[in-house]
Order: C-alpha cells, then structure tokens, then sequence
C-alpha cells in the first residue's frame, strides 16, 4: 500500500473506533483539513490539503529516548530563562503527546509539572488534571510533541492563562507553521516542518 492508502485506512479505523476528526489529527500529527480529505477520499475529487505529517515513533517506544529528547528541550529551557531574565515554574504538558516530555523536562529542571487536555470540541474547554501542580500565579513552559495549525496552542495558552497561569513559553519537538509566537508566548521547536510553495 502506498503511504497515502495507510493514512486513509488508519484514519477510517481511527474514525470507527469514536474518535472525531480532531482527535484523529492530533493522533497522526496532521491537519484536521488533510483527516476530513483522507476521510472523503473516495467521495469529493479534489487536491489533498498540503500538509507534513509527523512521526516520532522511533523516538517513543523506549523511555530511555524520549528522556534523551527531553534533555535537548530543557536546555533551550535554561537558553530561554536566561537570554530572557526569567524564571518558570511549572511545566505544563499537553495530552497526549507532550506528557512524557514534560514529565522529563520537570524531572531534569526540578519543576513542579502540571498536565492540560485540551478540548475535544471547537467549543469546549480544556482541563488541568487535578493530580498534578496547579498553574495558578505561575509562569509555565507549555510542551507538546507538534503545532499543526496553531488552534490547539492558541486555545490552551487561552484557557491556562483563565486558570492565572502566565505561559512564558511554548516548547515543542515540530513547528508545522511560520509562527514564532501565539497569544504574545514565544514559540521554539527543535524542528520547523513547512511546506513552501514553488512558482513556476
């Protein structure tokens, strides 16, 4: 099979098990735009979305990996704090990918670590669990495996910022988009993935 007849098979099984097409685009690290295409495949004729997807699964199946992930990122942490005078408190990790990682960042930079879920719907809000620290009054990193589109960021420094957290950072391993900032946080990546368009 080829790459895109995987995509569209996984994303149909994705589908039947009760996922909705933005949990299915965080799952496969791609646009909501490119799960409705893959979805629609047989039924709408048209271009698929351009979009990159991500996998980080040679990364992710061994603990041992994501601490040596989790090292890289704590060190733009410590880059960060002090090119910028500041000082943070907590690392918040968003489900599901980014827990890991800010379970090890909050391990090595001996931090508190709180865990966010974000909305499941355009609407809805997201949550903090409450088994972990609070955000209250703290300055916190926000760490994720990827940004997309920026919607899922953009909403979480939202509703973080609603619990009186003060985001002072957005970490992530990908940035799919040319933003370097969201909601005024500063935005940093050890990669950025973006499609660029060609003139002929």
């Amino acid at each position: 099979m080829k790459g895109i007849d995987l995509l569209v098979k996984k994303s149909r099984e994705l589908k039947a098990s009760g996922m909705n097409d933005k949990e299915i685009a965080r799952e496969l690290h791609l646009s909501v735009g490119t799960v409705v295409w893959l979805l629609t495949r047989d039924v709408k004729v048209e271009s698929p979305p351009t979009d990159v997807k991500i996998g980080w699964r040679s990364i992710g199946v061994y603990g041992h990996r994501i601490s040596y992930l989790s090292t890289i990122l704590s060190d733009i942490i410590l880059e960060e704090c002090m090119n910028r005078k500041m000082e943070v408190d907590t690392i918040v990790g968003l489900a599901i990918n980014g827990i890991p990682l800010a379970s090890y960042i909050s391990e090595e930079l001996e931090l508190e670590l709180s865990i966010y879920r974000p909305p499941q719907e355009e609407s809805g809000k997201g949550a903090l669990s409450s088994n972990f620290a609070d955000v209250d009054g703290k300055s916190i990193v926000i760490v994720d495996d990827f940004i997309g589109s920026g919607e899922t960021m953009r909403s979480a420094v939202t509703n973080l910022k609603e619990h009186g957290a003060k985001p002072a950072l957005i970490l992530t391993i990908v940035n799919k988009t040319d933003k370097t900032e969201i909601q005024g946080v500063p935005v940093r990546s050890l990669i950025r993935a973006r499609s660029i368009g060609i003139e002929e």
